[in-house]
């Protein structure tokens, strides 16, 4: 007689069970193989704009944390120093112009933005079974072919472009900054027309920006506590600090002088949300989380911007000040506790470090990015350059190891109708703040860097990929 295990309770019990021991172990084998990833990034945060990168008049006890739990990048780098065109770079490994973004930021009336033909870190995690979600500033383009749920999101909530432009058209807006603004709070919601969405449709008009950073801190909260038995991709681009500045009335702070101080104080009592969110869930052995921003200071508006700290010029410059940001990149037993390292390091290397992380390939379609997993551990990097080109898309220079070459043609204007190019060369090992300028004792390596610069611009230029457009 033929024995039937499945006739014997006991034994199908056992049987049974022992399937699902396998099950729960096979799954969670698979989420270690399969960490989640976020990626909080601020708008028009300079270098010097944390405790843990020197500021000694901004608290910011919860990033510090993640630095002393984490890695410092001081070699950090974006690759254009407005917007749009550096959050293409972070979610596509790709300069700017490669996909068509490089030409400065988009508007209310503009008619393009990143095609959906091209592979963004959500693409590729969502490819192998990641939930993903965009909480925050998007500004990579308005219409439905372009918002994130055409660009590999599930989800997306946030405001589609800079909180200081206006729907439809961009008009009727306030002037900003100014401690006018500050004081009578109120015009977060009286001054603008900045629009919020949910995925793609408008819920908000106009958004309450005393709240959206606590806003998108509880979506971004709901997110990872929904998906935490499961891998998943978290970007958190925040809105502020860009200006206009804004802050729950709990803690504002009247002061003008205090107005950029307090935002950046409340963006990391968010970050410390959602990290705190991250620990209880028993999340922090299997995820990893990185803390940048998408350009330097906005210089120009003093208390309403912030500092760069050591680096040369802000916002909208090649100089150090405008492209190299602060960085912290956090996931203990994977990166080691309260190191830092000087390694050259960009945006634009997340994309194929975190498919080297996941043991994935990437498309065809050529990148620009490295896989920069060996800096968790060493100061060795792969990337040994890096092109500078302009808030408009214009090349300006290159750095190549330590050395950092920039030619500079001023706009033209009824003052300057025939502008100097100005010719620059650092060494950034030596002068950090870009104050030595070396362009005439060393005419070779002039030389060698603008010929690798124009052969690299060249590459790029022909290789390089369509916007979608309307």
């Amino acid at each position: 007689m033929k024995f039937d295990p499945l006739a014997n309770p006991p034994f199908a019990r056992f049987i049974a069970c022992l399937l699902l021991i396998v099950s729960v172990f096979s799954v969670a084998a698979e989420a270690q193989e399969k960490p989640n990833f976020i990626v909080i990034f601020t708008d028009d945060q300079g270098y010097n704009d944390l405790g843990c990168f020197g500021s000694e008049t901004i608290a910011t006890p919860n990033i510090d944390r993640m630095a002393s739990e984490g890695r410092k990048y001081t070699s950090f780098y974006v690759p254009c120093s407005v917007c749009s065109p550096s959050r293409a770079a972070l979610l596509t490994g790709c300069y700017p112009k490669r996909v068509g973004m490089h030409k400065h930021v988009l508007f209310p009336l503009s008619d393009h933005g990143l095609h959906a033909d091209e592979h963004t870190i959500a693409d590729h995690l969502k490819s192998i079974g990641y939930a993903t979600a965009c909480v925050g500033k998007w500004h990579l383009g308005h219409q439905p072919e372009t918002l994130p749920r055409a660009q590999g999101f599930d989800s997306y909530f946030g405001i589609p472009y800079s909180n200081d432009m206006n729907h439809p058209d961009n008009k009727g807006k306030l002037k900003a900054p100014s401690d006018e603004l500050w004081l009578d709070q109120k015009t977060a919601v009286t001054g603008w027309k900045t629009p919020l969405l949910q995925n793609e449709e408008i819920v908000e008009l106009p958004v309450d920006q005393r709240t959206i950073t606590r806003r998108y801190t509880d979506k971004a909260i709901d997110f990872v506590t929904s998906n935490k038995d499961k891998p998943f991709f978290l970007y958190l681009p925040h809105s502020m600090p860009h200006i206009p500045l804004y802050v729950p009335e709990d803690v504002y702070d009247p002061n003008p002088k205090n107005a950029y101080k307090c935002v950046i104080e409340h963006i990391d009592a968010e970050v410390g949300r959602l990290m705190q969110t991250v620990r209880d869930l028993g999340l922090s052995e299997n995820t990893y989380v990185i803390y940048t921003s998408d350009n330097g200071p906005w210089l120009q508006f003093k208390h309403h911007g912030g500092s760069a700290g050591p680096l040369r010029a802000g916002k909208g410059t090649t100089f150090e000040g405008g492209q190299r940001v602060p960085c912290v990149m956090w996931a203990p037993g994977r990166i080691p506790a309260g190191t830092s390292t000087d390694a050259f390091t960009s945006t634009m290397d997340l994309l194929p470090t975190i498919a080297a992380i996941t043991n994935t390939e990437l498309p065809e379609n050529r990148i620009d990015g490295f896989d920069i997993s060996s800096t968790f551990n060493s100061d060795d990097t792969p990337r040994d350059e890096m092109l500078f080109y302009s808030a408009n898309g214009r090349l300006q220079g290159i750095r190549s190891g330590d050395m950092k070459y920039l030619e500079i043609t001023p706009r033209k204007n009824k003052k300057n109708p025939n502008p100097k190019t100005r010719t620059h060369l650092f060494n950034l090992a030596d002068d950090l703040g870009e104050q030595q300028n070396l362009f005439k004792s060393e005419p070779e390596t002039v030389a060698t860097l603008k010929a690798r610069m124009l052969e690299a611009d060249e590459e790029i230029t022909t290789n390089a990929r369509p916007v979608w457009r309307k």
